[in-house]
Protein backbone atom coordinates (compact mmCIF):
# COMPACT_ATOMS: atom_id res chain seq x y z
CA UNK A 1 0.00 0.00 0.00
CA UNK A 2 1.39 3.38 -1.07
CA UNK A 3 1.44 5.97 1.72
CA UNK A 4 2.02 9.64 0.96
CA UNK A 5 2.89 12.30 3.56
CA UNK A 6 2.86 15.92 2.38
CA UNK A 7 5.30 18.26 4.12
CA UNK A 8 4.68 22.00 4.19
CA UNK A 9 8.04 23.73 3.86
CA UNK A 10 8.48 27.46 3.16
CA UNK A 11 9.87 28.17 -0.31
CA UNK A 12 8.85 24.82 -1.78
CA UNK A 13 5.69 24.19 -3.75
CA UNK A 14 5.38 20.56 -2.74
CA UNK A 15 7.40 18.04 -0.75
CA UNK A 16 6.06 14.49 -0.58
CA UNK A 17 7.34 11.45 1.31
CA UNK A 18 6.33 8.14 -0.30
CA UNK A 19 6.46 4.77 1.43
CA UNK A 20 5.33 1.34 0.31
CA UNK A 21 6.28 -1.38 2.75
CA UNK A 22 5.60 -4.26 0.35
CA UNK A 23 8.23 -2.90 -2.08
CA UNK A 24 10.60 -1.59 0.66
CA UNK A 25 10.24 1.86 -0.91
CA UNK A 26 11.00 5.06 0.96
CA UNK A 27 11.32 8.10 -1.29
CA UNK A 28 11.06 11.88 -1.13
CA UNK A 29 10.17 14.19 -4.01
CA UNK A 30 10.75 17.93 -3.62
CA UNK A 31 9.20 20.35 -6.11
CA UNK A 32 10.83 23.71 -5.53
CA UNK A 33 9.39 25.93 -8.28
CA UNK A 34 7.35 25.43 -11.45
CA UNK A 35 7.15 29.06 -12.58
CA UNK A 36 9.00 28.33 -15.83
CA UNK A 37 7.58 24.86 -16.46
CA UNK A 38 7.35 21.37 -14.96
CA UNK A 39 9.97 20.60 -12.35
CA UNK A 40 12.74 18.41 -13.72
CA UNK A 41 15.51 16.73 -11.77
CA UNK A 42 17.19 13.40 -11.23
CA UNK A 43 16.35 10.65 -8.79
CA UNK A 44 19.24 10.01 -6.43
CA UNK A 45 19.41 6.53 -4.89
CA UNK A 46 21.48 6.56 -1.74
CA UNK A 47 21.63 4.76 1.65
CA UNK A 48 21.00 7.86 3.76
CA UNK A 49 21.46 7.38 7.48
CA UNK A 50 18.06 8.91 8.20
CA UNK A 51 15.02 10.41 6.54
CA UNK A 52 16.10 13.80 7.88
CA UNK A 53 19.44 13.52 6.04
CA UNK A 54 17.65 12.54 2.84
CA UNK A 55 15.24 15.44 3.20
CA UNK A 56 18.06 17.95 3.62
CA UNK A 57 19.76 16.64 0.49
CA UNK A 58 16.67 16.63 -1.70
CA UNK A 59 15.67 20.15 -0.65
CA UNK A 60 19.08 21.60 -1.48
CA UNK A 61 19.26 19.78 -4.79
CA UNK A 62 15.73 20.79 -5.84
CA UNK A 63 16.40 24.47 -5.25
CA UNK A 64 19.63 24.23 -7.26
CA UNK A 65 17.69 22.70 -10.16
CA UNK A 66 15.37 25.72 -10.24
CA UNK A 67 18.32 28.07 -10.58
CA UNK A 68 20.11 25.76 -13.02
CA UNK A 69 17.19 25.70 -15.44
CA UNK A 70 16.48 29.42 -15.01
CA UNK A 71 20.07 30.52 -15.72
CA UNK A 72 20.28 28.14 -18.68
CA UNK A 73 17.19 29.73 -20.19
CA UNK A 74 15.10 26.54 -20.06
CA UNK A 75 11.33 26.32 -19.72
CA UNK A 76 11.65 23.96 -16.78
CA UNK A 77 11.26 24.29 -13.05
CA UNK A 78 13.30 22.75 -10.29
CA UNK A 79 12.76 19.51 -8.44
CA UNK A 80 14.57 16.44 -7.20
CA UNK A 81 13.84 12.98 -5.87
CA UNK A 82 15.70 10.65 -3.56
CA UNK A 83 15.16 6.99 -2.83
CA UNK A 84 16.58 5.79 0.46
CA UNK A 85 18.26 2.55 -0.61
CA UNK A 86 21.67 1.08 -1.40
CA UNK A 87 21.80 0.45 -5.14
CA UNK A 88 25.01 -1.56 -4.72
CA UNK A 89 23.03 -4.37 -3.12
CA UNK A 90 20.53 -4.34 -5.96
CA UNK A 91 17.18 -2.66 -6.50
CA UNK A 92 14.08 -4.77 -6.93
CA UNK A 93 11.73 -4.27 -9.85
CA UNK A 94 8.92 -3.91 -7.31
CA UNK A 95 10.66 -0.93 -5.66
CA UNK A 96 11.29 0.85 -8.96
CA UNK A 97 7.76 0.22 -10.20
CA UNK A 98 6.38 1.54 -6.91
CA UNK A 99 8.41 4.70 -7.39
CA UNK A 100 6.89 5.07 -10.86
CA UNK A 101 3.44 5.01 -9.28
CA UNK A 102 4.60 7.74 -6.90
CA UNK A 103 5.48 9.94 -9.86
CA UNK A 104 2.00 9.48 -11.29
CA UNK A 105 0.43 11.02 -8.20
CA UNK A 106 2.25 14.27 -9.02
CA UNK A 107 0.36 14.47 -12.34
CA UNK A 108 3.28 15.62 -14.49
CA UNK A 109 4.45 18.44 -12.23
CA UNK A 110 7.73 16.56 -11.75
CA UNK A 111 9.72 14.77 -14.46
CA UNK A 112 12.76 12.71 -13.52
CA UNK A 113 15.77 10.83 -14.83
CA UNK A 114 18.69 8.78 -13.47
CA UNK A 115 21.04 10.37 -10.95
CA UNK A 116 23.73 9.23 -8.50
CA UNK A 117 23.16 5.62 -7.52
CA UNK A 118 20.78 4.91 -10.38
CA UNK A 119 21.10 3.79 -13.97
CA UNK A 120 19.26 4.23 -17.21
CA UNK A 121 18.07 0.64 -16.83
CA UNK A 122 16.47 1.58 -13.49
CA UNK A 123 14.60 4.41 -15.19
CA UNK A 124 13.38 2.06 -17.90
CA UNK A 125 11.69 0.01 -15.17
CA UNK A 126 10.22 3.15 -13.57
CA UNK A 127 8.93 4.07 -17.04
CA UNK A 128 6.84 0.88 -17.12
CA UNK A 129 4.61 2.54 -14.52
CA UNK A 130 5.04 6.22 -15.34
CA UNK A 131 5.42 8.39 -18.42
CA UNK A 132 7.08 11.12 -16.34
CA UNK A 133 10.60 9.82 -17.06
CA UNK A 134 13.20 11.31 -19.41
CA UNK A 135 16.73 10.34 -20.34
CA UNK A 136 15.59 7.01 -21.74
CA UNK A 137 17.65 5.25 -24.43
CA UNK A 138 17.67 6.78 -27.89
CA UNK A 139 16.16 3.52 -29.17
CA UNK A 140 13.09 4.34 -27.09
CA UNK A 141 12.86 7.92 -28.31
CA UNK A 142 14.79 9.37 -25.37
CA UNK A 143 17.90 11.52 -25.18
CA UNK A 144 20.20 8.74 -24.02
CA UNK A 145 23.45 9.36 -22.16
CA UNK A 146 23.34 12.89 -20.71
CA UNK A 147 27.05 12.77 -19.76
CA UNK A 148 27.97 13.61 -23.36
CA UNK A 149 26.37 17.06 -23.15
CA UNK A 150 27.38 17.51 -19.51
CA UNK A 151 31.02 17.00 -20.50
CA UNK A 152 30.68 19.36 -23.44
CA UNK A 153 29.11 22.03 -21.23
CA UNK A 154 31.92 21.72 -18.70
CA UNK A 155 34.49 22.10 -21.46
CA UNK A 156 32.96 25.21 -23.07
CA UNK A 157 32.42 26.71 -19.62
CA UNK A 158 36.12 26.26 -18.86
CA UNK A 159 36.94 28.05 -22.10
CA UNK A 160 34.75 31.02 -21.11
CA UNK A 161 36.55 31.18 -17.75
CA UNK A 162 39.94 31.02 -19.48
CA UNK A 163 39.01 33.95 -21.68
CA UNK A 164 38.05 36.01 -18.63
CA UNK A 165 41.27 35.18 -16.77
CA UNK A 166 43.91 35.03 -19.49
CA UNK A 167 42.32 36.96 -22.37
CA UNK A 168 42.07 33.88 -24.61
CA UNK A 169 39.77 30.91 -24.42
CA UNK A 170 42.43 28.53 -25.68
CA UNK A 171 43.16 25.69 -23.27
CA UNK A 172 46.21 24.44 -25.15
CA UNK A 173 49.02 23.94 -22.64
CA UNK A 174 46.76 24.67 -19.66
CA UNK A 175 47.06 22.25 -16.77
CA UNK A 176 43.73 20.91 -15.49
CA UNK A 177 43.47 18.93 -12.25
CA UNK A 178 40.32 16.80 -12.41
CA UNK A 179 38.98 15.29 -9.20
CA UNK A 180 36.87 12.33 -10.23
CA UNK A 181 36.91 10.67 -13.61
CA UNK A 182 33.42 9.34 -14.11
CA UNK A 183 31.27 9.59 -17.21
CA UNK A 184 31.08 13.40 -17.28
CA UNK A 185 34.76 13.85 -16.47
CA UNK A 186 35.68 11.40 -19.21
CA UNK A 187 33.63 13.29 -21.79
CA UNK A 188 35.17 16.63 -20.79
CA UNK A 189 38.64 15.09 -20.77
CA UNK A 190 38.28 14.08 -24.42
CA UNK A 191 37.66 17.71 -25.42
CA UNK A 192 40.49 18.99 -23.20
CA UNK A 193 43.05 16.51 -24.48
CA UNK A 194 42.01 17.08 -28.09
CA UNK A 195 42.73 20.78 -27.62
CA UNK A 196 46.13 20.12 -26.13
CA UNK A 197 45.46 20.69 -22.43
CA UNK A 198 47.51 18.74 -19.90
CA UNK A 199 45.25 16.68 -17.66
CA UNK A 200 45.99 15.44 -14.14
CA UNK A 201 43.29 13.14 -12.80
CA UNK A 202 42.38 11.20 -9.71
CA UNK A 203 39.65 8.74 -8.76
CA UNK A 204 38.93 6.22 -6.03
CA UNK A 205 39.04 3.08 -8.15
CA UNK A 206 42.08 1.68 -9.95
CA UNK A 207 40.00 0.71 -12.99
CA UNK A 208 39.02 4.36 -13.42
CA UNK A 209 42.61 5.48 -13.08
CA UNK A 210 43.65 2.98 -15.75
CA UNK A 211 41.08 4.54 -18.07
CA UNK A 212 42.48 8.02 -17.37
CA UNK A 213 46.04 6.83 -18.09
CA UNK A 214 44.95 5.19 -21.33
CA UNK A 215 43.54 8.52 -22.51
CA UNK A 216 46.81 10.30 -21.80
CA UNK A 217 46.16 11.82 -18.38
CA UNK A 218 48.67 11.97 -15.56
CA UNK A 219 47.31 10.24 -12.44
CA UNK A 220 47.77 11.13 -8.76
CA UNK A 221 46.39 9.75 -5.51
CA UNK A 222 43.04 11.21 -4.35
CA UNK A 223 44.55 13.04 -1.38
CA UNK A 224 47.15 14.72 -3.63
CA UNK A 225 44.82 16.36 -6.15
CA UNK A 226 44.38 19.60 -4.18
CA UNK A 227 48.15 20.19 -4.18
CA UNK A 228 48.66 19.74 -7.92
CA UNK A 229 50.15 22.79 -9.61
CA UNK A 230 47.45 23.67 -12.12
CA UNK A 231 45.61 26.42 -13.97
CA UNK A 232 42.14 24.92 -13.48
CA UNK A 233 40.90 22.77 -10.61
CA UNK A 234 37.90 20.70 -11.71
CA UNK A 235 35.79 18.94 -9.04
CA UNK A 236 33.86 16.21 -10.85
CA UNK A 237 32.99 13.87 -7.99
CA UNK A 238 31.50 14.69 -4.59
CA UNK A 239 30.15 17.98 -3.30
CA UNK A 240 31.55 20.10 -0.47
CA UNK A 241 35.15 19.70 -1.63
CA UNK A 242 35.81 23.45 -1.75
CA UNK A 243 36.08 24.32 1.93
CA UNK A 244 38.39 26.01 4.48
CA UNK A 245 40.66 22.96 4.55
CA UNK A 246 41.15 22.66 0.79
CA UNK A 247 41.10 26.26 -0.43
CA UNK A 248 44.56 27.11 1.02
CA UNK A 249 46.01 24.15 -0.91
CA UNK A 250 44.78 25.32 -4.33
CA UNK A 251 47.24 26.92 -6.76
CA UNK A 252 44.77 27.41 -9.61
CA UNK A 253 43.27 30.56 -11.10
CA UNK A 254 39.95 28.86 -11.96
CA UNK A 255 37.67 26.34 -10.23
CA UNK A 256 35.34 24.77 -12.79
CA UNK A 257 33.89 21.30 -12.36
CA UNK A 258 30.85 19.12 -12.94
CA UNK A 259 30.10 18.10 -9.35
CA UNK A 260 26.98 19.44 -7.63
CA UNK A 261 27.28 21.62 -4.52
CA UNK A 262 31.05 22.00 -4.79
CA UNK A 263 31.18 24.71 -2.14
CA UNK A 264 30.80 23.46 1.42
CA UNK A 265 29.18 26.79 2.35
CA UNK A 266 28.42 30.10 0.65
CA UNK A 267 31.36 31.58 2.55
CA UNK A 268 33.72 29.39 0.54
CA UNK A 269 32.58 31.06 -2.66
CA UNK A 270 33.23 34.42 -1.05
CA UNK A 271 36.73 33.28 -0.07
CA UNK A 272 37.53 32.20 -3.64
CA UNK A 273 36.37 35.62 -4.82
CA UNK A 274 38.56 37.35 -2.22
CA UNK A 275 41.59 35.33 -3.34
CA UNK A 276 41.02 36.16 -7.00
CA UNK A 277 40.18 32.58 -7.97
CA UNK A 278 37.41 32.54 -10.56
CA UNK A 279 34.70 30.07 -9.61
CA UNK A 280 32.28 28.82 -12.27
CA UNK A 281 29.08 28.16 -10.27
CA UNK A 282 28.35 24.46 -10.51
CA UNK A 283 24.70 24.85 -11.44
CA UNK A 284 25.72 27.01 -14.39
CA UNK A 285 28.61 25.03 -15.84
CA UNK A 286 27.16 21.56 -15.29
CA UNK A 287 23.80 22.34 -16.91
CA UNK A 288 24.52 20.25 -20.02
CA UNK A 289 22.61 17.30 -18.61
CA UNK A 290 19.39 19.19 -17.91
CA UNK A 291 19.72 21.00 -21.24
CA UNK A 292 19.94 17.64 -22.97
CA UNK A 293 16.82 16.44 -21.16
CA UNK A 294 14.92 19.64 -21.93
CA UNK A 295 15.17 18.85 -25.64
CA UNK A 296 13.32 15.61 -24.94
CA UNK A 297 10.50 17.02 -22.79
CA UNK A 298 7.30 17.28 -24.81
CA UNK A 299 8.94 16.68 -28.20
CA UNK A 300 11.11 14.33 -30.25
CA UNK A 301 14.75 14.45 -29.19
CA UNK A 302 17.18 16.14 -31.59
CA UNK A 303 20.90 15.76 -30.69
CA UNK A 304 21.90 18.73 -32.86
CA UNK A 305 19.52 21.01 -30.97
CA UNK A 306 20.87 19.65 -27.68
CA UNK A 307 24.45 20.37 -28.74
CA UNK A 308 23.69 23.93 -29.86
CA UNK A 309 21.86 24.68 -26.62
CA UNK A 310 24.65 23.16 -24.53
CA UNK A 311 27.29 25.25 -26.28
CA UNK A 312 25.43 28.34 -25.07
CA UNK A 313 26.83 27.61 -21.59
CA UNK A 314 29.89 29.52 -22.82
CA UNK A 315 27.83 32.70 -23.10
CA UNK A 316 25.99 32.11 -19.83
CA UNK A 317 29.28 31.72 -17.95
CA UNK A 318 30.50 34.95 -19.58
CA UNK A 319 27.32 36.69 -18.46
CA UNK A 320 27.79 35.50 -14.87
CA UNK A 321 31.42 36.66 -14.81
CA UNK A 322 30.50 40.06 -16.22
CA UNK A 323 27.77 40.51 -13.60
CA UNK A 324 30.18 39.44 -10.87
CA UNK A 325 32.76 42.01 -11.95
CA UNK A 326 30.21 44.75 -12.56
CA UNK A 327 28.72 44.46 -9.07
CA UNK A 328 31.89 43.36 -7.26
CA UNK A 329 30.27 40.19 -5.99
CA UNK A 330 31.17 36.48 -5.99
CA UNK A 331 30.10 34.59 -9.09
CA UNK A 332 27.73 32.45 -7.01
CA UNK A 333 25.81 35.57 -6.00
CA UNK A 334 25.79 36.82 -9.58
CA UNK A 335 24.44 33.52 -10.92
CA UNK A 336 21.71 33.33 -8.30
CA UNK A 337 20.78 36.93 -9.05
CA UNK A 338 20.42 36.18 -12.77
CA UNK A 339 18.23 33.17 -11.96
CA UNK A 340 15.99 35.13 -9.62
CA UNK A 341 15.64 37.94 -12.16
CA UNK A 342 14.38 35.49 -14.78
CA UNK A 343 11.98 33.89 -12.31
CA UNK A 344 10.68 37.29 -11.19
CA UNK A 345 10.11 38.36 -14.80
CA UNK A 346 8.17 35.15 -15.48
CA UNK A 347 6.05 35.58 -12.36
CA UNK A 348 5.18 39.16 -13.22
CA UNK A 349 4.21 38.11 -16.74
Amino acid sequence: MLVVDQLSLPGYEQVAVFTEAEASLEAIVAIHDTTLGPACGGTRIWPYASQEEALGDVLQLARAMTHKSAVAGLDLGGGKAVIIADSRSGLSEALLRAFGRCLNTLEGRFVTTADVGGTGRDMEIVNRESDHVVGLPVSQGGSGDSSIMSGLGLYVGMKACAKAVWGSDSLRGRRVAMQGFGKVGTQAARHLLDEGAHLVATALHESTLRKARSMGAEVVAPEEIYDVECDIFSPCALGGVINPDTIPRLTCRIVAGAANNQLATAADGEELHRLGILYAPDFVINAGGIINLSVEVGRSYDPDVARRKTERIYGVVEQVIQASRRHGMPTTWAANRLAEERLAAARSA
